[in-house]
């Protein structure tokens, strides 16, 4: 499911995602380069897997966000000298037989050209290191051909927080939809808005509503419904919009559930009689936790040769999905 609804939160946003591109790009076996908006859903598969492992609340708590966005996870400043530049550096000024800032040996032309290219190199290391190096209110200044600078992102997140605060007393699904439409109605980041989709399915989370371990495809059931009653005018029928998304999103998660678990089911019978070192159970567990696989993923999985995994698939009986020979993949039927 985290597959599927990273698919369908582009979608929403009016982008479209192959499920088949999304897995590969994750396990590292590209077909080809990836898209802008591949690059995207596989933001929003990470963020969804991030949140899911942290305990419940977490991603609605100051931390939580904080990281979701996409900061404090750089260096403090004043930690732009790197210790490759410091040797560097330290290799111009000091010279075998000499103390610190002794001039090179210029009777050697090979010493002399050699202490000219480390004094550039040193320089190099300086300025990307001092590039990289996080600054504090100059951020956005950097990037103002991406960025909005008159966007305040954190004032508008202080009122989306206002209207999540204000809803506490209200029912669990009701403050999730009205946080989900507080989010888009203020626009809170200018190039996530995904995350206040899944920040509703955190907030059911947290509500007792699902597993711990659970969040809802809330994306899979919103891209069912209509665009004109997601982004309608009248607010009562957004809210009803988003509800109704939520409905479908249960009723699509216990539909893929039955289906899986009668796949498991099947797959399963196939190891009667099977010994206990083989490798069919790993391949079972790796199919169902990915909409696909290819060779490649099955032989780094297993820790096998891609022949023996080639083999393996057909000994389970996956279904081919991708229809080539050169490349394959396989799925649950």
């Amino acid at each position: 499911m985290h597959f599927t609804d990273a698919c369908a939160s582009l979608w929403i946003d009016g982008e479209l995602v192959h499920l088949e591109d999304l897995v590969l790009h994750d396990g590292g076996a590209d077909i080809r380069a990836p898209t802008h908006e591949l690059t995207i859903a596989s933001d929003v598969l990470r963020s969804r897997r991030r949140i899911a492992a942290q305990p419940s609340g977490w991603a609605l708590s100051p931390d939580g966000l904080r990281r979701l966005r996409g900061e404090g996870t750089g260096a403090e400043p004043g930690e732009a000298a790197t210790p490759k530049s410091e040797l560097r550096a330290a290799t111009v000024t000091e010279a075998p037989g000499g103390g610190e800032g002794a001039e090179p040996d210029t009777s050697d032309p090979l010493a002399a050209e050699l202490a000219a290219i480390d004094a550039v190199l040193a320089r190099s290391d300086a300025a990307i290191a001092e590039a990289k190096t996080p600054r504090r209110g100059a951020a956005r200044e950097t990037e103002s051909l991406v960025y909005d600078l008159d966007w305040d992102e954190d004032e508008r997140l202080e009122e989306w927080h206002a209207v999540l605060t204000e809803t506490d007393d209200l029912p669990s699904v009701l403050q999730a939809i009205i946080a989900l439409d507080a989010w888009n109605e203020l626009a809170v980041l200018q190039h996530a808005p995904w995350l206040g989709r899944l920040l509703a399915a955190e907030t059911l989370r947290q509500a007792g509503l699902t597993t711990a371990a659970h969040l809802a495809a809330v994306n899979l059931g919103l891209k069912s419904i209509p665009v004109e009653r997601r982004r309608h005018r009248a607010r009562d029928i957004r809210l009803l919009a988003v509800v109704n998304g939520v409905i479908a999103a249960a009723e699509l998660g216990l539909k893929e559930h039955d289906r899986l678990a009668l796949a498991k089911q099947m797959m399963e019978r196939r190891l009667v009689g099977r010994r206990s070192s083989s490798n069919l159970p790993g391949l079972i567990e790796l199919v169902m936790s990915r909409p696909l696989v290819s060779a490649g993923m099955v032989a780094e999985t297993l820790k096998v040769t891609p022949r023996a995994a080639l083999r393996i698939v057909e000994e389970l009986g996956l279904r081919e999905m991708t229809g080539r020979g050169r490349f394959r993949a396989w799925g649950v039927i």
